[in-house]
């Protein structure tokens, strides 16, 4: 038997459909979109439609989605894109970003970059639930603010942050902001307009395309400067002509999981919680749930085993494909720094195992995983 797959979070498997509207891309439909003979037409056409079909599930007109490489170009084209766009008409040391400490390194990473270069970065933290606080957030705005990068939803955890409320603040202080919702888009209902954010940044391969494929809402009127200079594709915001298969694949991807909307949110739930119930159940106060216990992504169950750490247990189960939240460095268990920021006691967190749900998971895999996963650390 294979193992059960409960690492969706990690990347999802290529969605049947979308391998078919890939393929016609990857043989007799060769063309350049810039080309004007017939061969381009084809190219340009399909790339207008997976622009569409991106655009519909995000709420967004097509002409604000930039294809990308991955969701963390996407972050990195809004974070450098925002602010080489600003240095025109301010000094770097005027610029100011915020950001959280729970943030994936698509984000943390440029923003420190950004600080090398003179912008000033607050790092907001976070409550027990992983939840940004407001007040910090209102505190931090206090000095002028040119971009707030907070995600959608935590990528271990599965918190979900208030988005609409961080935007209306920033907002009100004149600042941009940013969302990373690779893991929420298709999993939950992502709207750019109901979430007020200025740029968004979407990942094919949480969302059932290829690796190497993401997007960036750019919203009308938004500066940016791009990241790769060149002929001018993609309305000037990123030059290198256009991979067509892996833009029809997000395209096809994101129809896919506007079609399944609201009906799959629940369906993961049902799963996510059957799998806690039994973990429950089965172990009692020996599993600990890390993130909200409520407003998190519907497929995300991110527990602590007690008296375990993670990456033996998960050693000890190789029927169960699933991520640590601790890593282990010459004998130490060093918690994840999402773990951290949210106060997770390291005697507990170093027993964190990220279990996430998908599209495919049925609930024989689930029931067979929570009898694995209860008998193996019972026995210790």
């Amino acid at each position: 038997m294979k193992p059960i797959y409960l690492d969706y979070n990690a990347t999802t498997p290529i969605d049947p459909a979308v391998v078919e509207a890939m393929e016609p891309f990857l043989r007799e439909r060769f063309g350049n979109p810039s080309s004007t003979h017939a061969y381009g037409q084809i190219a340009r056409d399909a790339l207008d439609r997976s622009r569409r079909q991106v655009a519909a599930l995000l709420g967004a007109a097509p002409d604000e989605i930039v294809f990308t490489g991955g969701g963390s170009e996407a972050s990195n084209l809004a974070l450098k894109g925002v602010f080489f766009a600003a240095l025109a008409k301010s000094p770097a040391q005027d610029l100011h970003v915020i950001t959280s400490a729970v943030e994936h390194p698509a984000t943390l990473e440029p923003c420190a970059f950004l600080e090398r270069l003179g912008c000033r970065v607050t790092v907001l933290p976070v409550d027990r639930h992983g939840v940004v606080e407001l007040d910090a957030l209102r505190r931090a705005l206090a000095e002028p603010t040119l971009l707030v990068s907070i995600m959608h939803a935590n990528n271990e955890v599965g918190t979900l942050q208030p988005i609409r409320e961080i935007a209306a603040l920033a907002h009100e202080h004149g600042a941009l902001v940013h969302t990373d919702a690779a893991q929420s888009a298709g999993k939950i209902e992502v709207k750019v307009r109901d979430l007020g954010v200025d740029l968004l940044s979407i990942a094919g391969h949480k969302l059932y395309a290829p690796k190497g494929v993401g997007a960036l809402y750019v919203r009308h009127g938004v500066a940016l400067e791009p990241l790769i200079h060149g002929a001018g594709h993609e309305r000037g915001r990123r030059a290198g002509t256009e991979n067509v298969p892996y833009a029809a694949a997000l395209g096809t991807a994101c129809e896919v999981a506007d079609r399944s909307l609201p009906a799959a949110t629940e369906q993961l739930r049902r799963l996510r919680d059957r799998l806690w119930r039994g973990l429950q159940d089965g172990l009692g106060d020996r599993v600990v749930l890390n993130g909200h216990p409520a407003r998190r992504l519907p497929n995300t169950l991110n527990v602590n085993f007690v008296g375990w750490t993670g990456a033996e247990l998960l050693e000890a189960i190789p029927d169960i494909a699933a991520s640590t939240g601790s890593a282990c460095h010459e004998g130490q268990v060093h918690l994840s720094p999402v773990l951290a920021a949210m106060g997770v006691p390291p005697e507990v967190g170093r027993g964190a195992v990220r279990l996430s749900v998908g599209r495919f998971s049925t609930d024989a895999e689930i029931e067979r995983a929570c009898h694995l996963l209860v008998t193996r650390s019972t026995h210790h």
